[in-house]
């Protein structure tokens, strides 16, 4: 008999991460013998550039390399960020005081609410929305106002909706390229988020980790972009879509000098940054990496796209085409629901899909596809859900 005491009360806030379940489930099948193909999540499934990696090798090399790194992070690898943020978007950032390397950008999303929410504050998140976004406040003992984000808006953030108990707001999230929509957004709707965080004494909250998984002539912007942004801002940047470094888990959050103070006090109590190698690899990434590199790169996620949205009729499901993000939202057609959907799909056609609402009630009847898997495999998976769909309808 366990003697063992009960768990914070703060867990039964926020709902385990829906990726860490399905792993669970995706693993179980595999040990079953099930041939599963993964659409479902989000992990680039090509390697960074070749340099990097070399980067890697020769800085994990160096004897004097694997002791704990400085609180604030490598300096190299912030001088990197500020001078990608300046040649990238035209911002200027002081690289002492206004980059924030992070342990990837989940990491810093949860800690800044962390840093910023308590008992009675809310955070404003997109009603369709990354889950690590109310997760954060949630564990914070916060609460979390939805703000509208419809497709007929092209789901840019309805923020001329009248919002409940806004004034016991503290931050509001953005994401575009957005994650799980795939939706885009330009320099004004960044402006039209500062005025109305002005407005209500609000923290702008940007997380931009597919600033450069775009497609065509589309350029992704930065929240800071916008003239004394940094005033009223913070971004996320992250090196795991961009370079194709999803599990080296290095990002930054740049910006307000006040709100990075912030983030490292609860950082500093939780962990003590990253191995040099890594930094010395994503400053490699970050400094060297050619924009053919990233052309090609997306060039490839661009065909991808193209074969899922000319099958997806033949599947029950319609889509937008996406301009940016390594997703396709696709809206179910054939009268099922999301939930529905994906769970029939994984356990009659064996392969793994992300249902819509994961993200939110408002993106049910949705299911998000990632592009991050081979061609091949995007061809068998597309075969398998021809198949399915043909013997239920």
């Amino acid at each position: 008999m366990s003697h063992l005491p009960a768990p914070a009360d703060r867990l039964h806030r926020f709902s385990v991460n829906p990726f860490a379940t399905l792993n669970q489930r995706l693993q179980m099948l595999s040990a079953a013998g099930k041939d599963v193909i993964r659409l479902d999540m989000g992990s680039p499934d090509l390697p960074p550039p070749p340099a990097v990696i070399a980067a890697l090798s020769r800085s994990a090399s160096d004897p004097t390399h694997h002791g704990y790194s400085p609180t604030r992070g490598d300096a190299g690898f912030r001088r990197a960020v500020a001078d990608y943020y300046q040649r990238r978007f035209g911002v200027t950032l002081d690289a002492d005081s206004e980059v924030l390397p992070l342990i990837g950008s989940k990491e810093g999303i949860i800690n800044l609410s962390l840093a910023y929410l308590d008992r009675g504050d809310y955070a404003l998140i997109p009603s369709i929305a990354y889950p690590s976004y109310a997760a954060g406040a949630r564990l914070a003992g916060a609460d979390v106002i939805s703000v509208p984000m419809r497709a007929e808006d092209d789901y840019l953030l309805a923020l001329n909706t009248p919002i409940a108990n806004i004034e016991k707001a503290k931050l509001l999230w953005v994401n575009y390229p957005n994650n799980p929509t795939g939706a885009i957004a330009g320099l004004d709707f960044y402006e039209r988020a500062l005025a109305f965080c002005r407005e209500h004494n609000l923290l702008l909250c940007s997380d931009n980790p597919y600033s450069e998984v775009v497609f065509g002539s589309y350029r992704a912007h930065s929240a800071l972009e916008v003239p004394g942004a940094k005033d009223q801002a913070v971004e996320f940047m992250s090196l795991s879509k961009s370079y194709n470094m999803a599990g080296w888990r290095l990002g930054a959050c740049v910006g307000n000098r006040e709100v990075l103070d912030a983030l490292l006090h609860v950082k500093s109590a939780s962990d003590s940054a990253h191995f040099r190698a890594i930094y010395d690899a994503g400053s490699e990434a970050i400094n060297n990496t050619a924009q053919s590199w990233l052309d090609e790169r997306n060039a490839r996620y661009a065909a991808r796209r193209d074969t899922l949205i000319a099958a997806l009729p033949e599947i029950g499901l319609e889509a937008q085409v996406p301009h940016g993000s390594l997703y396709v939202w696709a809206r179910i057609t054939d009268g099922l629901t999301d939930r529905e959907y994906t769970e029939s799909a994984l356990s009659e056609a064996s392969v793994s899909l992300t249902p819509g609402s994961t993200y939110g009630n408002d993106g049910a009847l949705y299911i998000r596809f990632s592009l991050g898997i081979a061609e091949a495999r995007l061809d068998e998976a597309l075969q398998r859900l021809r198949e399915w769909h043909k013997v239920r309808a």
